[in-house]
């Protein structure tokens, strides 16, 4: 099997022309021809995310969020991009159009929060975003639970009243309050949420939860190893959920 080989798949059930149109997403590192026998999955691609690909053997990486998403001025030793090719290591990013498909983060993290009758809600500027239900719950018992299914630290702001429909926005997703007033949710569970927003969010009755970047969107990390080791048996696939982010 080829790196091609992967991507294809990959494109064929996150098309990379559903991407936001500022992402960088596809065969961004590497040589599409080349064979493969192991490959890493992982959020992010750091140096420590090509030292594990390196010794475990791995020819190809994963990623959800880009190695390269601004334009390089330039490789340089000990840079991640000039590590990865000094090591012949292919990477493949699926970020905002693995965000929104079927399948998709957004769709795992509902999962992992356990929501019921997930749909899809198409924001005002396009994006997908989902839609849930749970047995009602106070906006304090709800960052508990976000809490312990996520990992990490939830901030939030209760909006008056038991929450039964969620809207989701893996990552940053803090200005699509609207769209869970438009929809009739009663929470918006997301990440990177800035001040003012919970603000917002407060005057419209909607809870507000900030439960982190990387754990609102690492939860994507399984179910799509699993879906690759499924579909191309004769590629071991690992995966690293290493953060350098800590919380007291």
């Amino acid at each position: 099997m080829t790196v091609n080989n992967v991507f294809e798949f990959l494109n064929g059930l996150f098309p990379v022309d559903t991407a936001c149109s500022f992402d960088n997403v596809g065969l961004l590192i590497g040589d599409g021809e080349k064979e493969i026998t192991k490959a890493l999955v992982s959020l992010d691609c750091t140096l420590d995310t090509a030292k594990k690909a390196v010794k475990n053997g791995c020819q190809l990486i994963i990623t959800h969020h880009p190695v390269i998403f601004s334009p390089l001025k330039n490789i340089c030793a000990g840079s991640v991009q000039f590590e990865l090719i000094r090591n012949g290591i292919s990477v493949i990013s699926m970020h905002t159009n693995l965000d929104i498909a079927d399948g998709g983060v957004n769709d795992c993290l509902c999962n992992a929060l356990g929501l019921q009758n997930i749909e899809a809600v198409i924001a005002d500027d396009g994006y997908v975003l989902k839609i849930g239900n749970l047995s009602p719950v106070s906006a304090d018992c709800m960052a508990e639970e976000i809490k312990e299914k996520l990992g990490g630290c939830v901030k939030y702001v209760d909006g008056g009243r038991l929450i039964e429909k969620v809207l989701v926005c893996s990552g940053s997703g803090g200005e699509f309050i609207s769209e869970a007033v438009k929809t009739g949710a009663d929470a918006l569970i997301t990440a990177d949420v800035k001040h003012h927003l919970f603000l917002e969010a407060r005057d419209s009755g909607i809870s507000l939860f900030d439960a982190g970047h990387f754990n609102t969107e690492d939860v994507v990390i399984e179910p799509l190893c699993k879906i690759l080791s499924e579909k191309f048996t004769d590629i071991k696939f690992i995966t690293d959920h290493t953060t350098f982010i800590k919380f007291r």
